[in-house]
């Protein structure tokens, strides 16, 4: 279907939902229902299921078509694409979300679109941030991709996996008030989707066929770092290391790349030098990012230079709260408790009781069970003369004292710390609670 210069009511808009799924009848019903409201139609394409997939698709009112899969991604969402009548796609994964509300927004930054003639003759897709998460709901990485775009024969996907589209950047605009949930890429899923072998053996199926690709290459290494296989560690090395050589690479596996070889040197006191170095290379690469800023700001407190680790993570802590990054970050911006876990470092090292309980707070918030947190914490509360009630007192902002298995998190930390009395007395209430 052509796109129409002249601008379309909103009720005229017509978005048609497309996914491809194998095996999803854990979530085919979830990835149906956020965008019932909105969508125009729902196309699902089953590349295999041997489960109730296709039988709950149909239950839902999708149209359902099936495609013999022969390990090529592109194709399979070229062919949902082709049974398309709608003016404008979703393209989302099965094991993909939109939060309650959503939905709206995503329909609204449509209509903007048609609304303005300059914008309508102008723009052709969308931009969506996303985040995957892992099985508990926490943040793993984030980023951004193409995930609505018109329904025009210019517009198809490219490449067996990590497909992607040719388009002009300069007619993709990006929708910032909304993120997308991911959860297809948490431990769980991998182990049970096979979904690392399965990117591995594609991957490598593309990279003979076009074997000077980088971008192959990039994601490639990307899947193998994954392994604890030590000849994949060796490959996953070798070609990250390509890709930092690369002037051509898509910037988003650079990134990945320098990231992957600084998390791996940041903790080796030997590598601590060539992890300084490259990050330095990276911020001449990507200036301002503040995810090279926090590897720098870590490198720091590794070094002990808590003054100067300091001032970088609040100059980053500031720019993460009023999100002045540069749309390039995608490893603190995805879990931002990395960043109170550097400040929290930086607060003990400079001796900062009012901020070593500030941030020992803020990740204790999000994960109760931080016994590496609750511990120092309880031992730097006691060592600067804290009384029991005040630790107490602390604690009580975080903890449910009216929850035995709190309470036991509590006494076992207190006890590592050496705060004996404060562990019986943490005792005493589990068994006036239990």
């Amino acid at each position: 279907m052509k796109n129409q210069s002249k601008t379309k009511s909103a009720k005229s808009i017509r978005l048609s939902q497309c996914m491809i799924v194998k095996n999803e009848e854990a979530n085919i019903e979830h990835a149906l229902a956020w965008a019932k409201d909105i969508a125009y139609e729902q196309i699902v394409v089953d590349t295999g299921s041997t489960d109730r997939t296709v039988e709950i698709a149909k239950k839902m009112g999708a149209k359902v078509y099936h495609f013999n899969w022969i390990n090529d991604f592109s194709a399979a969402k070229n062919y949902a694409v082709d049974h398309a009548t709608g003016d404008w796609i979703a393209f989302f994964d099965a094991d993909e979300y939109l939060l309650p509300g959503d939905d709206l927004k995503l329909l609204a930054n449509i209509k903007r679109i048609e609304a303005d003639p300059d914008l309508n003759e102008k723009i052709i897709a969308f931009s969506c941030k996303w985040i995957n998460v892992d099985e508990n709901g926490k943040p793993m990485s984030n980023g951004s991709n193409i995930r609505v775009f018109r329904n025009i024969p210019s517009l198809r996907f490219f490449g067996r996996i990590h497909e992607r589209f040719h388009n002009d950047p300069n007619r993709v605009t990006r929708m910032e008030d909304f993120t997308f949930i991911h959860t297809g890429y948490s431990n769980t899923a991998i182990k049970e989707k096979n979904k690392q072998k399965r990117n591995v053996e594609i991957l490598r199926n593309e990279l003979l066929e076009s074997p000077d690709d980088i971008d192959v290459k990039g994601y490639l290494a990307d899947s193998l770092k994954l392994s604890d296989n030590e000849d994949d560690i060796i490959e996953t090395d070798k070609l990250f290391a390509e890709v930092l050589k690369s002037n051509d690479v898509n910037f988003k596996l650079k990134i990945k790349a320098y990231i992957y070889f600084l998390n791996k040197y940041i903790n080796n006191l030997d590598k601590l030098e060539d992890c300084e170095e490259l990050c330095k290379k990276a911020l001449v690469e990507f200036p301002n990012s503040l995810d090279f800023e926090y590897f720098q700001a870590s490198i720091l407190n590794k070094k002990g230079d808590y003054t100067k680790a300091w001032e970088l993570l609040k100059n980053c802590e500031e720019r993460l709260l009023t999100k002045t990054n540069t749309g390039a970050d995608f490893y603190v911006t995805a879990d931002p408790t990395m960043l109170s876990g550097q400040l929290l470092l930086a607060a003990q090292g400079l001796g900062d009781v009012a901020n070593i309980i500030k941030y020992a707070t803020v990740i204790l918030t999000m994960d109760k069970t931080r016994h590496e947190i609750l511990s120092p914490l309880i031992y730097t509360l006691k060592n600067y003369g804290a009384s029991d009630d005040d630790i107490f007192g602390i604690l009580m902002s975080v903890y449910d004292f009216s929850d035995p298995n709190e309470l036991i998190t509590i006494a076992r930390a207190a006890k590592d710390s050496g705060a004996i009395t404060l562990a019986q007395k943490t005792i005493e209430m589990y068994n006036t609670n239990s």
